[in-house]
């Protein structure tokens, strides 16, 4: 398993930066340092906090320490976490609602959520789902592939051997036809299968891609063609030319932005669900943010989730339920966080379904835009 160190960096960074998002709430000090000198700004300290700037009284010289607060920051396991995580998988309507009402130290902002979780999805994808162990089993597959047909033909030849001996000794009329209808068939599975086997055999080998040359003219112009673009210079042009050209890069690229401007996808998402709600007071765009903000942070973890199980192979029966649940999810937190009945919880789940695919194609756009230009 080979680790890609970029992503692997932005996880343990969007992971710091969390920490510092969700702030110090909740967490015990060593002790109180009652009646001493805020370090920071010189306040008398009268408990764990300084009252005038929020530092913590108690100040930690140690490498030690450095580790831990490095760990804490990537793993991000402390008890707001164990309150959060729970309500967010399995009742996110009340913890998106508690949020938005103000109840906000006992659980990880939303903000500070997202971004770990959208990191830590990237991760895992580049990490476990890269493009390697997928092509390396695409090559087997073909392979196998290739075998299958191969003795089927030869098994298939010598059915035909069998057909033309069996007509060369009929000797009635009726014995002649049948002879010559099941010969007609042998032969016609026969050359089913040596297409088969001759359309597996113009596959390229996916475990060594062509990196240039001729290969690569040839998918290059296929691309300018279907964009009616062979022979111009235009802008678009170069584009498509250079990607083709170099596929790695190009990919290294796209991966980069779709995890760099991951955030895009929070006001890409408020226009559709205020346009659901624009007609109901007290609903602010805030409002929205939020709802949008742990949904998404809920959709990277399930999606790291199912990646993780799924190479671990132990999701085998559960396709069904995985794929359902994010639905049912949706719908639980609409009616949860906007106080819905059953009616209007269903439409609006069904109308944020369809919104979310028009915010992943403006989104690809978008990555797809930056990464080419």
């Amino acid at each position: 398993m080979n680790v890609d160190l970029e992503p692997a960096g932005a996880v343990a960074t969007a992971a710091l930066v969390a920490e510092e998002i969700a702030g110090d709430a909740g967490k015990a000090a060593a002790d109180t340092h009652s009646g001493g000198l805020c370090a920071n700004c010189n306040t008398r300290l009268a408990g764990a906090y300084c009252h005038q700037c929020g530092q913590m009284a108690h100040l930690h010289r140690s490498l030690l320490h450095i580790l831990e607060e490095l760990l804490h920051g990537i793993l991000h396991f402390d008890t707001k976490s164990w309150r959060t995580l729970p309500l967010l998988l399995a009742r996110p309507g009340l913890l998106t609602r508690r949020y938005i009402d103000g109840q906000r130290a006992r659980y990880v902002s939303p903000l500070a959520l997202f971004l770990f979780s959208v990191f830590l999805m990237f991760f895992v994808f580049s990490t476990l789902a890269g493009p390697g162990a997928s092509q390396g089993r695409t090559a087997a597959q073909l392979e196998q592939s290739r075998k299958s047909l191969s003795k089927a033909i030869e098994d298939e030849r010598q059915l035909v051997a069998k057909r033309e001996a069996q007509l060369a000794q009929a000797q009635s009329e009726d014995a002649r036809k049948d002879a010559a209808q099941e010969l007609a068939d042998a032969r016609s599975g026969l050359r089913e299968s040596e297409i088969s086997l001759a359309a597996l055999n113009a596959v390229p080998d996916l475990s060594h891609p062509p990196t240039g040359g001729e290969a690569t003219h040839r998918s290059l112009n296929v691309a300018l063609d279907s964009l009616g673009l062979r022979g111009s210079d235009s802008t678009l042009a170069r584009i498509v030319r250079h990607a083709t050209e170099n596929p790695e890069l190009t990919l290294y690229k796209l991966k980069n932005s779709a995890y760099k401007f991951a955030f895009m996808l929070v006001p890409i998402s408020l226009p559709f669900l205020w346009l659901m709600f624009f007609w109901r007071k007290g609903v602010t765009m805030y409002d929205h943010a939020i709802f949008t903000l742990y949904g998404l942070s809920f959709l990277s973890l399930w999606l790291a989730l199912i990646t993780l199980l799924g190479k671990s192979h132990l999701t085998e029966g559960l396709a069904a339920p995985a794929l359902l649940y994010p639905p049912i999810h949706l719908f639980m937190q609409l009616k949860g966080t906007y106080g819905l009945g059953w009616f209007a919880t269903t439409w609006r789940t069904i109308a944020v379904l369809v919104a979310g695919s028009i915010v992943l194609l403006l989104f690809a756009a978008l990555v797809l835009f930056i990464s080419l230009t």
